[in-house]
This record gives C-alpha cells, structure tokens and sequence, in this order.
C-alpha cells in the first residue's frame, strides 16, 4: 500500500452526507428511466451488464449500513489518501457480489428504494467519528463517507456513458470525487515540479524535480474534472486524453502516463 505522508484535506461531514444521498437519488431517477434494452448493454467493465452495474452502485450506499450494524473496531488504521491505493485488490469478491445481487433483485427501483431509506435513517444519527471496518482496516465514518461519494460518482459516469442516460452529479460529490484522486496523485507521486489544475475544484503540485515559487509554473498539466476521474481510475488514457485535447501538458515533467491510473 502506497503510504501517506500527505494531510488529507478536510471535508465537511455534514456536506458530505447530504451530497452521497443526493447523487444517489439522482442515480435513481436515471435507473427508474431504464428499459430492459439499455438494461442488457454492456457495462464497459469486464463482463457486466448495465443492469449489473444498477445493481453494483446501491453496494457502495449499502455498504455504509451493513457496517454501521456491525461492532464498532478497536483501532483506525487505514488513512483517507490510502484508501485509492488498496481498491483494485478486492475486485473479484466485488463482481462476484455484484452479479448474486442483479440476480437477486430483479426489481432495481425496489433495491434502490430499500437501499436508500435505510442508508438515510442510519446516516441521520450515527456520529461521524464512529469507526467503521473496512477490508484494510478501519476508517471513520466521516472519512469513509467521502469514499463512498468517490466510488459514487465514477460508477455515476460509467452509468451515463454505458447506458446513454444523463444522470447529473451533485457538485459536492463531483468536487469531493475531484479533489480526492488529485491529492492521491501527490501522494503517489510527491514533490513540487509540477500543478496539476482541476477547475474549479482542485489544484495539486507533485512530482520530484525543482521547486516552482513564483510566476507560471514551468510544468502544468489542466484537464476537466470528468476527464480527470476517468484517467484516475483507468477509464481513458493518457496519450488518448492528450491526442483528443481534453488534457493539456506542458514542461518536461507534465507526463503523466507513468502514474496513472490511481485506482481501478
């Protein structure tokens, strides 16, 4: 695992809490408008369908109450920047899951619908402070609140671009997603040659080599937030993104094709 020697940003529980369930709704809406043709495309990740991938995003609201109904651990141990770092090692135990569960619930509005008043009446009183277990330890619900807002609004953008909807995304998760991949960059790659620039949400320095301190910096890498996620967690490429201009890059410590994705 990747350690973090970074401080992690801080973000605003209650903020937070109100942007997970709002994006949630919003993915929602978008499943409900579903007919069982767009259901049956392909998801773009590995084998699933669209319909496993309905199914597979109510796991990353769900996943809150299993655990809030579940002793509380004895130690925090897993920090909020390490978290991106450990995802890829579970997804076989995730798909699996994922498919016993479309199959399980023909029915997606019924899970939606289930999912989210129990996240909501559980989420309205448990304290943010409470530590929750998680598979490389433990975290706080606070911080893995913010996580569940991540996995949130990436899975949102592969609904959207699997199935054709245009669910939108709460700016909140959007800038919470955002901000938290960047500041996993400079915790993957520390140092302060080059700004990574996300408008409006994020803007990171990283990468070994000569201190910037004043006027333009000299390497500068701008892309938009969705791009941004998408090249995060491997969805698009680097020298793809580059040749289609939805990145730019400039100085001699701008590439960033070595570093990515942060998370699969």
């Amino acid at each position: 695992m990747t350690s973090s020697r970074k401080r992690a940003r801080t973000y605003d529980p209650a903020k937070i809490r109100a942007a997970l369930l709002a994006q949630f709704g919003h993915v929602r809406e978008g499943v409900r408008a579903l007919d069982e043709e767009r259901l049956a495309r392909p998801a773009g990740l590995g084998d699933w369908t669209v319909r496993e991938l309905a199914a597979h995003i109510t796991m990353s609201l769900d996943v809150v109450s299993r655990q809030l109904g579940l002793p509380e651990p004895p130690a925090k141990e897993l920090a909020l920047l390490d978290w991106p770092f450990g995802t890829a090692a579970r997804a076989g135990a995730i798909a699996d899951g994922t498919r016993a569960l479309a199959a399980a619930h023909p029915d997606l509005d019924a899970l939606y619908a289930a999912v989210e008043a129990r996240a909501t009446e559980d989420l309205a009183t448990a304290p943010g402070d409470r530590l929750l277990g998680v598979p490389a330890g433990a975290m706080t619900l606070a911080d893995f609140l913010v996580t569940r807002t991540v996995e949130l609004v990436v899975h949102t953008d592969d609904l959207n671009r699997a199935a054709g909807t245009d669910v939108p995304f709460d700016r909140q998760a959007l800038a919470a997603c955002t901000r938290l991949l960047a500041d996993a960059l400079a915790v993957k790659a520390p140092g302060a040659s080059t700004e990574v620039r996300i408008p409006p949400y994020a803007v990171v320095q990283c990468v070994e080599g000569p201190r910037h301190t004043r006027g333009t910096p000299p390497n500068v890498v701008e892309t938009d937030p969705l791009t941004w996620i998408r090249l995060a967690t491997g969805r698009a490429e680097w020298k793809a993104a580059l040749d289609e201009a939805k990145v730019s890059a400039s100085g001699e410590r701008a590439d960033l094709g070595g570093l990515l994705p942060l998370m699969g």
